[in-house]
């Protein structure tokens, strides 16, 4: 049993898969061999985990792979470095390779010399040729194409395969290495104005970057805007999305469309009508209702739609269309699909229902005016998004618009659909147990499959990226570790029954910087939890910045002075899963989890909280940002917006690049928007409108007026703009 164990664990090695993790208390475990069976299973390996016969003969055919292949199905190098490529041919086959770039000229490679002993291969001898992939290549998607004078196992004469050349380092932060900046966060939905209906939408996520750029803020970063089911009910979690491509038209300000604006006034007064019942809601100050908003919204969506376009929005609508290709398609073939089929009908385990299948393309025909008003919905969200990025960027801010790019979509929704071919359903990704949730995490969503990402030359990765990308100035990409590894659950199993599985992470990072270099846009990396000491150095070489936040910089148990941090970085005072700075100092948080039943210690747990906090304020203190003397009484907002400001004021002497402030710290808001490891009936998660220090609804209208807003932007600007290093060089002596 011992030499099965031993083969299996090679061979999980050989896909990727790790066969031990490091916990949160530093301890490695290791997983179990009916885990490591399950996900090689998953990637296309069946085997039974005590069957030495069967897994020895597993690896042979996994370490032949690459000779079964021609070409690599996707070669990813940096720009300027050069390398090797290796092709694989019948023995003493003579063959040639060049590049066809993606400017349409071509260039033929040099073969190097091979002295690689062949291999034996279903009974035919392979052999292997090596050619140089010149250090000059431009950035691009370019292919691969390989001539054989015979025919190779795969029977054909040409083979073509991808090639993607990529940064060695985005050089898009540059500006912010000679004055570093800040920006706003916001949770978009909870911000309304009183042109909402009854949820922020893109015109007020435009207004607020206005309000900012005021102050000196060069972005605003919102939670991720991806598009949710078609049709009321709606998840309220932005980060449980149906697919990451496109947008959520719930984000739409419907007077804003030129439909609205040429529609006839009796068509006007229906959709005026649904506006005064939804800003009604505006006010309210205790929970958002997502699906009264989005059913109003697409019902003056729907009516609009129906009014005659001008010729130059019909060329517009076409130019979209053409750009976002097939996956908008299908993406709109999902919506119109349902609508009429729910999530759980059978219907959708139809082999014919598949992207291309006889019954989708049936559905195509008898849904298409269904399929056009989605198709359509996005291109509106796509115009109001360049609007706000416009505005944002004419209002002074360097970076604008900065996304956020979920872990993933939802297991049962438009992505498990459109990309089932390149996703691994009987897997789920999570987290392995930590100190903060003891069994672990289970986010519901399926993994990429990391072969079949490279055997379609990573396109829908590419796309993907390039469709959030194409309206934003930077991108925060949650949880980049996945983009390392990831936690692969088996469907249906506790987290802690899972493993780790690679990605190449050379092609993942590289087609990222690519794509944002293209776009002329900063990555942020949220790389906190549990990850391998080198990917933070690896991220900061590629030009990706991390993230710091602050009640997570800890120095042998005590606040690790700002000084230390990362430079290659985001910092922010907190982060969208932690209480607001006002509710984390008066121990709202622990308070919360304890009525919730979440805490084994309440006493213990509040205890800590405690310390931390006299501890932050010791800090504040000894650095001067805050009086000595006595404890201030947090109870009171004054006290406690004194020390939020303190906090913003002692973390902007890190030399950290960027720096965010959450909008719930600059108008003295107390409650969380996610408390993990609840579910909705027990907590409002995400729906959460945005309220001041005493509970009163704001809106964006009114944020100059808020007591403190105004002063924690422009202190955080003016502690950046004094620490710059171009303001330091400047300064007299």
């Amino acid at each position: 049993m011992t030499e099965a164990r031993d083969v299996l664990h090679r061979l999980a090695h050989a896909y990727g898969i790790q066969t031990s993790y490091q916990g949160q208390d530093g301890l490695e475990r290791e997983v179990s061999g009916h885990t490591l069976a399950a996900v090689l299973t998953a990637l296309g390996c069946p085997v039974d985990p005590d069957g030495l016969a069967g897994l020895e003969s597993a690896l042979e055919h996994r370490r032949l792979a690459p000779w079964r292949r021609v070409l690599p199905h996707t070669t990813v190098c940096r720009a300027g470095a050069g390398t090797s490529l290796q092709v694989h041919v019948p023995h003493g086959s003579p063959v040639t390779v060049d590049v066809l770039l993606e400017d349409g000229s071509e260039i033929a490679l040099e073969q190097l010399e091979d002295f690689t002993e062949p291999q034996e291969v279903s009974g035919e001898l392979v052999g292997q040729a090596t050619f140089r992939l010149p250090q000059d290549l431009p950035l691009g998607w370019h292919l691969l194409r390989a001539r054989m004078a015979e025919v190779p196992l795969d029977g054909e004469r040409l083979v073509e395969a991808t090639l993607v050349v990529v940064p060695d380092r985005l050089d898009t932060d540059e500006p912010f290495h000679r004055h570093r900046g800040w920006g706003l966060s916001a949770q978009l939905y909870s911000v309304r104005s009183s042109a909402s209906w009854g949820l922020g939408d893109l015109h007020d996520l435009a207004d607020l970057a206005v309000q900012t750029a005021a102050h000196g803020g060069d972005f605003v970063l919102s939670n991720p805007l991806h598009a949710s089911a078609p049709q009321p009910p709606v998840v309220s979690s932005p980060y449980s999305p149906s697919t990451r491509r496109f947008t959520h038209p719930m984000y739409l300000r419907i007077e804003d469309l030129p439909e609205y604006a040429e529609a006839e006034p009796a068509m006007r007064a229906r959709v005026d009508e649904l506006a005064v019942r939804r800003r009604a809601e505006n006010t309210v100050a205790d929970s958002l209702d997502r699906d009264a908003a989005y059913a109003d919204k697409l019902t003056a969506l729907r009516w609009l739609h129906l009014l005659p376009r001008s010729p130059e929005r019909e060329e517009s609508y076409r130019d979209y269309r053409q750009g976002e290709g097939q996956g908008l398609e299908d993406f709109a073939l999902w919506c119109a699909l349902r609508t009429r089929l729910p999530a759980d009908d059978p219907a959708w385990q139809d082999p014919a229902l598949v992207p291309g299948g006889a019954l989708a393309e049936q559905y195509r025909r008898e849904l298409a005016d269904e399929i056009e008003l989605h198709r359509w919905m996005q291109w509106l969200c796509d115009e109001q998004l360049a609007e706000a990025q416009a505005t944002a960027r004419r209002a002074g801010m360097r970076l604008g618009l900065l996304q956020d790019l979920a872990v993933g979509a939802d297991r049962n929704n438009a992505d498990a659909w459109m990309l089932q071919d390149l996703l691994v359903p009987s897997m789920s990704v999570g987290a392995p147990p930590d100190m903060y949730n003891q069994m672990g995490q289970d986010w519901s969503q399926s993994p990429w499959h990391p072969e079949r990402l490279a055997e379609t030359g990573y396109r829908a990765y590419r796309d993907m990226l390039r469709s959030v990308l194409r309206r934003a100035g930077g991108l925060r990409v949650d949880h980049i570790l996945g983009l390392f590894r990831l936690w692969w659950v088996p469907v249906g199993q506790s987290p802690v029954h899972g493993a780790y599985v690679e990605y190449d992470h050379e092609a993942m990072i590289g087609i990222l910087a690519l794509e944002a270099h293209r776009a002329g846009a900063v990555v942020v990396g949220e790389d906190l939890g549990t990850f391998e000491p080198w990917v933070q150095d690896y991220l900061a070489q590629r030009g990706l910045l991390g993230t710091s936040i602050l009640w997570f910089e800890q120095d042998d148990g005590g606040p690790r002075p700002p000084q230390e941090y990362r430079r290659q970085c985001l910092t922010s005072v907190n982060t969208h899963d932690l209480p607001p700075t006002a509710g984390y100092l008066t121990g709202l948080h622990v308070d919360l989890r304890e009525r919730l039943g979440l805490l084994d210690d309440p006493a213990a747990e509040r205890q800590r909280a405690d310390e931390e906090r006299r501890a932050y304020l010791g800090a504040l203190q000894d650095a001067g940002f805050y009086r000595s003397g006595p404890e201030p009484d947090l109870s009171v907002p004054a006290e406690r917006a004194d020390v939020v400001l303190a906090l913003h004021r002692y973390l902007a002497q890190a030399p950290s690049l960027l720096q965010c402030v959450a909008l719930v710290d600059a108008v003295g808001e107390l409650r969380i928007q996610n408390q993990p490891g609840t579910r909705q009936h027990e907590y409002p998660n995400w729906e959460v409108p945005l309220a001041d220090a005493e509970g009163r609804p704001v809106l964006i209208d009114d944020l100059d007026a808020v007591p403190g807003f105004a002063r924690l932007l422009d202190a955080v600007d003016h502690e950046l703009d004094a620490g710059s290093p171009e303001q330091t060089e400047t300064a007299a002596p």
